[in-house]
């Protein structure tokens, strides 16, 4: 955790966990892109690797069109394929600290998500829920 002092209140809490939430939400979709443009890298090296390695082919380079050859596009893709695995490599590897360190902080501060089903059904049983400690966080759709 980023700051080594513990949350004034309940509403610190819950802004520290949904930066968290926001946080992970963020990760997964940087890998997501990420690993589309691995995709993509791969579609045009199995598209131009057979082809004759004198061939023309066109390269977008900072927004510029540049013509080269086969020989010459080929080894660039691959390196920057690997660089984007290695990329996306470590993206999961962070995702997996920040989960690890929500998880603790669930536990830390006794975090439960509320189910879309549970809120609906407020009003008889659940009443019960108000004498337990802890933070109850609603759906990531609804606001506090």
């Amino acid at each position: 955790m980023a700051s080594l002092r513990e949350p004034p209140n309940e509403q610190a809490i819950l802004n520290i966990y949904e930066s968290m939430r926001s946080e992970l939400s963020q990760i997964y979709s940087n890998i997501t892109d990420l690993e589309m443009q691995v995709s993509e890298h791969s579609l045009v090296v199995n598209a131009i690797q057979p082809l004759d390695q004198s061939r023309k082919c066109f390269r977008m380079i900072g927004g510029v069109l540049v013509e080269r050859t086969i020989k010459e596009v080929l080894p660039a893709v691959h390196r920057n394929k690997e660089g984007l695995e290695e990329v996306v490599r470590k993206l999961y590897e962070t995702l997996e600290k920040k989960k690890k360190d929500m998880t603790e902080f669930e536990g830390k501060y006794k975090i439960r998500l509320r189910k879309q089903d549970e809120s609906k059904e407020e009003g008889g049983s659940n009443k019960k829920e108000g004498n337990a400690q802890g933070v109850l966080v609603g759906a990531a759709s609804t606001s506090q």
